[in-house]
């Protein structure tokens, strides 16, 4: 038996996991990450497309089950880090409106139990911390902001600037993208086409590991565990005492003072789940019965806008970014993000279109533009993660809000179409392209109709915290991360946390 102690022990390593260390770290707090994967290795086939999409080398061989029991491979990555190693290193604020209760045709998106000015001084403090790279002044759905980004935005290619001006030219408000990276004099990051979905070779992509878990590190008031998988969590007279687990293959046994799980949206209600006990019967934390429900995942389409007349020489792609439909798509309703992502390769749009020749994806890839659509999903109890009999995850899964999507998706081509753009594909993501999980322990003010307080504490059990996107009371339509670090932050900083080193 391997045994372990901390004052906080952490399981996960990624954007909240890795985060809050570091918050943790700066208060000389004695802190344990657990981490059931390994370091991301740097490698050539960090930057292959055939090794990344097709042969999946950076995801583990692990299958998830639909309501139908159907076995799903999900989008998720078991490393140090986690899913910040391949994300796309979009770091946008949510907006002011996204913290209240918005009332769509179809549901209504409820409000947090913090404002956005609550959480807006950790925003800018994760933004030094990630090097988010940004401008003021172009955005209509712009929160206020209490400084600057801490870096200039990412200048765009001429690819780009050319529909950026065609863009403005309808009277929209093309505006640069929020990024994390280490780019500028002295800087690792090269602009190369292999960030979006990709590792990074280099180590420039701002990702927990990166940013947040190797300087917590450096400290000496962190340590890591790799290949440190945590079964259950062990209660005894209303707290966590203990969990147990297995540190590269032996039985594993860990005390500490106070224990938080950030192992995202699935993992984090699963491991709640299975360490139910005679004093919890329906899970840890889950009195209100509603862990792992509320399962969000934003509603996604993937665009490739094709000019058979110009061709996408642009390297970089990823630097723009249209909100001028985020919070009204005409109507008075919110509508979504339309965002530019990475520059596809042929290759990567073969795992969609399987059955298009792959010299003919070339080809269109090379005069193509990608970009993600991006509304809001709504909150429901049917959608939930649970665990079946033989501990593997299940996911009931409907779309919410979809016809908020629809309507998007439809501005979002005929903007494209404007701006010369004669053939458009899509492909809208399915149960197992999901991207931004969150809700499936959400924060509230009231335990009858929430699992955690307002700093991601147990109403039910004192010295439990998740801090992860499961505390997402809503997911509004940005990309969470930046979000999920802030809070970490706010966390690590406001919480009486037990004894310092």
């Amino acid at each position: 038996m391997i045994r372990e102690s901390a004052s906080v022990v952490i399981v996960g390593s990624g954007m909240g996991g890795g985060t809050l260390a570091w918050g943790l770290a700066q208060r000389g707090i004695d802190v344990l990450v657990l981490e059931r994967g390994n370091y991301l290795p740097r490698e050539p086939e960090n930057w292959s497309p055939q090794a990344v999409f097709v042969e999946r080398r950076y995801k583990p061989a692990e299958s998830w089950f639909d309501d139908a029991g159907n076995p799903f491979s999900p989008g998720v990555h078991y490393v140090v880090g986690g899913n910040t190693k391949v994300y796309g290193s979009s770091l946008p604020r949510l907006r002011e409106q996204d913290f209240e209760e918005t009332v769509y045709p179809s549901g209504v998106s409820p409000a947090w139990p913090f404002t956005y000015a609550d959480l807006e001084p950790y925003y800018a403090s994760i933004e030094g911390l990630f090097r988010v790279h940004g401008t003021t002044g172009e955005d209509p759905s712009e929160p206020w902001r209490s400084s600057p980004f801490p870096y200039p935005a990412l200048e765009h290619e001429p690819y780009v600037a050319e529909t950026v001006r065609r863009l403005a030219a309808q009277g929209l408000h093309p505006s640069s993208t929020a990024m994390g990276i280490d780019y500028g004099p002295g800087g690792t990051c090269i602009r190369c086409r292999t960030c979006d979905g990709f590792p990074c070779r280099l180590g420039a992509k701002s990702d927990a590991e990166t940013c947040g878990l190797a300087p917590a590190l450096a400290t000496g008031n962190v340590r890591l565990r790799t290949d440190a998988k945590v079964d259950r969590l062990v209660t005894e007279a209303g707290r966590v005492v203990a969990l147990e687990g297995h540190l590269d293959g032996e039985p594993m046994h860990v005390t500490g003072g106070a224990f938080v799980v950030s192992a995202g949206a699935a993992n984090s209600a699963a491991l709640l789940l299975a360490s139910a006990d005679d004093e919890h019967p329906q899970g840890l934390a889950n009195s209100s019965g509603l862990v792992g429900r509320n399962y969000m995942v934003h509603n996604n389409t993937h665009i490739a806008a094709v000019d058979p007349r110009r061709e996408n020489d642009v390297v970089f792609q990823k630097t723009v970014a249209v909100n001028d439909f985020y919070r009204d798509l005409g109507d008075g309703i919110p509508g979504g993000t339309i965002q530019l992502i990475g520059k596809v390769q042929g290759s990567m749009m073969k795992t969609h279109a399987t059955k298009v020749p792959l010299a003919a994806l070339n080809r269109i890839a090379g005069r193509s533009m990608e970009w993600l659509v991006m509304s809001e999903d709504l909150p429901s109890a049917h959608n939930r993660v649970s665990v079946d009999r033989q501990g593997r995850i299940r996911v009931s899964w409907r779309r919410t809000n979809y016809d908020r999507h629809e309507k998007l998706l439809a501005t979002a081509k005929r903007m494209l179409r404007r701006a010369g753009y004669l053939g458009i594909f899509e492909q809208r993501f399915d149960i197992a392209l999901n991207s931004h999980m969150c809700g499936t322990a959400v924060a509230g003010t009231d335990p009858a109709r929430s699992v955690l307080d307002p700093w991601c504490r147990s109403h039910d059990v004192p010295n439990l915290f998740v801090v992860d996107s499961s505390f997402f009371p809503s997911s509004g339509a940005q990309n969470p991360a930046l979000t999920i670090g802030a809070q970490a932050l706010r966390v690590a900083a406001e919480v009486d946390w037990p004894s310092t080193v």
